[in-house]
Parts: structure tokens; C-alpha cells; sequence
């Protein structure tokens, strides 16, 4: 298998818990606790773990609450290279109202990291003698330099590492011309990139494909939610389409499809079978409550009614 590195620059402790009602003034009474990390880049390696992939993970950490998300990262047996910031590492916090069968998600703002502290992110990427794909994935920390992705992307180039990037804003935005092999946008997200308001499923492939002629972008593939994913590259499109299932909950739905995608590309797959893969992992993941993610019979299972349809544009 190839050498795959993610990236989370904004890691969080997902506490998630159920109540029997939502009231406001009166005093909940919670069931126990769950504690999970979260944050693009880990959930994409903890999905991998499940895929019976490796992979090694590249967070912030920061006093006791990172410590702890440390302790969770290590429960599942991924490795990782912490990085020790100032900051408090965030914690967010979930709810599910059993009554409403209604999902709360109470998300917290990230530390602030100095540039220290992201000189030390670079020094650790670049020590890594052979990198295949690097995974950037997740919010950012609070005042991030921005331009410390840009330098990323360099080494990417310098190491022939396909370089993914999952964020959002102007963090996506201002680096699309840094050697990205593949963006995974929403459509509001795809939208935004392109300077537009908002667009309808069928504008996907001509504004994505805008995107990749005019940036250093390979290869798009918007996430359509229930409706699966469009991939488009220079020359094609296609069209993943997923299942009906009960949807429980789509907490951790697109760290799981990014991890699928990039699972499938590190043992050799080519891209639209890797995203139709993706697919069912992130419909898989949807299938459990609270912030689970995707496991792997539900994938295999999902993975067989995954229709992929291809178009040449």
C-alpha cells in the first residue's frame, strides 16, 4: 500500500450524548457521555484503520483536553505525530433529542496556533522521507496562516505526493493553484469557489470543469448528499449515485467518502471507482447515530447497489 498522511489542523473532541427532551430552564438529564476525535484529517484515518488501511495522522495538540484527544487517536491504533501548541485543542459537543429524534451539534471555535507552532508542522512534513498522498482535510485553527498550505502543496511537488485538500472558504479558495490533485466541495462550497450564489445539480460539471481549466486543480468531486457525488475531470464526468437507506445521522458521512476515495487510489484504483467506492462509504457512514463513522460490511454491502454513470464532456 501507498504512504498516506492526513492532516487536521483543527482537531476536536466530539462529546456527543441523548436526552429524552429538549426544554429550555429545566435542568437535562443527559446518558452517559461518548468521546470520540474528530476533525477531517483524523476521521479520515480512523475510517482507513476500519478499511484495514494505514495511515499516519498529523494533528495540533494542545494541554490536557489534547492529551486526551491523543489518548482517543492511539485507542484505535493509528499512528500519529502530535504536534504541542499553547492553545486548548476544542471540543465540541452533540445532542440527540430522543422526543424530536432532532440532532444538536454545538461546534466550538478552534485555538490559536503562532507561527512556532506551524514552522514545526512544516519541519515534520518535510522530514518524512516518502509520501504518496497527503490529506489536508477539516476547518482551521483561529488567526491559521493560510499561507502554511501553500507551503504544503510545495512539498507535495517536491515529494510527487497527489495532494488532497477538504476545507472550505478562503483557505480552498486562495490555494487552488498550489498543485492540488483533487478538492472535494459541496455544492454551496462549489458555488462559492466559482463566485456564485448557489447552483443546480445539472451546472455542477460546466462550473467544475471552469474551475479545473482556469486552476491547478486535477480532478472535483462534489458531494450531492442523498444523491451522491459527481466526479469531473478535464475531459469527463460522472455521476455516483447511492442507495435509498434510513438516514440516521450524516455526521462524519464526507470524512468517511474522502477516506473510501483515497483508500481505493492507494492500492492502485483508478479515480471514478475510487469516488464510487467513496460513495458507499459515505452512505455507510450515515447508517449510525451521533458521530460514527462508516464500518466496513456496511460498506461492502452499499458498494454493490453504487451506480456509476460516465459521460465524456
Amino acid at each position: 500500500m501507498k504512504q498516506i498522511i492526513t492532516i487536521t489542523l483543527n482537531p476536536a473532541i466530539d462529546k456527543s450524548t441523548s436526552i429524552s427532551e429538549l426544554v429550555p430552564e429545566k435542568k437535562i438529564k443527559c446518558d452517559r457521555p461518548k468521546f470520540e476525535p474528530g476533525g477531517g484529517g483524523i476521521n479520515v484515518s480512523r475510517v482507513l484503520q476500519r478499511l484495514k488501511n494505514n495511515s499516519t495522522a498529523i494533528y495540533f495538540e494542545g494541554g490536557f483536553s489534547g492529551k486526551f484527544f491523543s489518548q482517543l487517536v492511539n485507542d484505535e491504533n493509528i499512528e500519529t505525530i502530535p504536534i504541542e501548541i499553547k492553545s486548548n485543542t476544542r471540543e465540541n459537543f452533540i445532542v440527540f433529542d430522543e422526543k424530536t429524534n432532532l440532532q444538536y451539534r454545538f461546534g466550538m471555535p478552534g485555538p490559536e496556533v503562532n507561527k512556532n507552532e506551524t514552522d514545526q508542522l512544516i519541519q515534520v512534513i518535510e522530514k518524512i522521507e516518502e509520501i504518496d498522498y497527503l490529506v489536508l482535510s477539516g476547518s482551521m485553527p483561529t488567526n491559521f496562516d493560510e499561507n502554511v498550505i501553500s507551503k504544503i502543496a510545495l512539498i507535495c511537488k517536491n515529494k510527487n505526493a497527489r495532494f488532497i485538500v477538504d476545507t472550505s472558504g478562503p483557505a480552498l479558495k486562495n490555494h487552488l493553484k498550489e498543485n492540488v490533485f483533487l478538492i472535494k466541495p459541496n455544492i454551496n462550497e462549489l458555488a462559492s469557489l466559482a463566485g456564485l450564489d448557489s447552483i443546480a445539480i445539472g451546472d455542477v460539471p460546466n462550473v467544475a470543469k471552469e474551475i479545473i481549466a482556469s486552476e491547478k486543480c486535477e480532478a472535483i468531486c462534489v458531494s450531492l448528499g442523498a444523491n451522491g457525488a459527481m466526479l469531473i475531470t478535464k475531459d469527463s464526468k460522472y455521476h455516483i449515485v447511492p442507495p435509498k437507506v434510513n438516514t440516521i445521522s450524516t455526521v462524519g458521512a464526507g470524512d468517511s467518502m474522502l477516506a473510501g476515495i483515497v483508500h481505493k487510489l492507494s492500492i492502485g484504483e483508478d479515480l471514478p471507482n475510487a469516488v464510487r467506492y467513496g460513495v458507499s462509504c459515505g452512505t455507510a457512514a450515515t447508517l449510525n447515530p451521533g458521530t460514527e463513522l462508516c464500518h466496513l460490511a456496511d460498506v461492502e454491502n452499499i458498494l454493490q447497489q453504487v451506480s456509476i454513470s460516465p459521460e465524456t464532456i
